[in-house]
């Protein structure tokens, strides 16, 4: 891969950060509302942190990726801001370098089969790290331990039933793939400005996806009833009608309280999954003034 291949898989995998975090997506920090002790600028911190793991060279592998995206947002932002969106975007970022004639998804498939015990140690390393609220105990491959005998795709069809993200890691990315990436292709396509479609993406997630956030921190019953809310929001239109933008500012007092136990993070982070996606598919670097033009 070129230098210039490598600068846009770096500034794809930064921009959807920043894309993400600016959206004002309800529950979430945004360009407009902090949450709970973390603010927009730790999370544009974040996204410069990750520019240098995120531009993959020859032989990177997903664990080695992970460790230096977290370990320099850490460094540099101080808190967890976004392991899970560096657990999202490491194979999408070392797919993307692959250049595969069948296209991302299929890069994806075979980064995620190649994945190795190491990469699980240093990916649950992050992890422990990054300390999120809420990890389960587990009899069976808990981050707690170091998964000698597991690569990091079996450690996370441990997890699947629990964690969308780890879901993701088993499904070759479903939900990035064919729920989040459709949805925001298609508003793109239809004129819609980028930042309405990055909320009402996040919103069609929300809607079919019980957030592991929010049930990790609360129950999964919680994380249904939120499910609901979002599916009402939807129908009244969501981002793009009058009685959609009241609904979404409703729900998200709903879910902004003080402990961010209602704060969809899980969700935000495949959004930044989608918006890599995005950007790597049916963008390039030359399309980028657009896509501000049109925020």
């Amino acid at each position: 891969m070129t230098a210039a291949g490598r600068d846009w898989i770096g500034w794809a995998a930064q921009l959807a950060c920043l894309f993400e975090v600016l959206a004002e997506k309800p529950g979430n920090v945004t360009r407009s509302k902090d949450c709970a002790r973390l603010t927009l600028g730790h999370f544009l911190v974040s996204a410069a942190a990750v520019g240098p793991a995120f531009r993959p060279e020859a032989g990177s592998r997903v664990g080695d990726i992970i460790a230096r995206a977290a370990g320099d947002t850490k460094r540099l932002a101080g808190v967890n801001t976004n392991i899970g969106i560096v657990l999202l975007l490491s194979p999408l970022v070392k797919a993307a370098s692959l250049d595969h004639p069948e296209g991302l998804r299929a890069a994806l498939a075979q980064v995620l089969l190649d994945l190795d015990v190491r990469d699980a140690q240093l990916a649950f390393r992050a992890i422990l790290a990054a300390a999120p609220q809420g990890l389960d105990t587990v009899e069976k491959g808990d981050v707690r331990t170091t998964p000698i005998d597991y690569t990091l795709r079996a450690a996370m069809a441990m997890a699947r039933d629990r964690d969308s993200l780890a879901r993701e890691y088993v499904t070759d990315f479903a939900i990035t793939f064919e729920v989040g990436l459709p949805c925001l292709t298609a508003l793109w396509a239809s004129g819609s400005r980028l930042s309405e479609a990055v909320v009402q993406t996040f919103l069609t997630i929300l809607a079919q996806i019980p957030d592991t956030d929010i049930a990790r921190k609360l129950d999964r019953q919680a994380a249904v009833r939120v499910c609901g809310q979002a599916t009402e929001v939807l129908s009244h239109g969501g981002v793009y009608t009058e009685a959609g933008r009241r609904a979404i500012a409703r729900f998200d007092e709903v879910l902004r309280d003080a402990d961010r136990r209602y704060n969809p993070g899980t969700t935000a982070d495949l959004v930044a999954a989608t918006l890599f996606c995005f950007l790597v598919t049916e963008a390039h670097p030359d399309m980028v003034p657009d896509l501000l033009a049109r925020w």
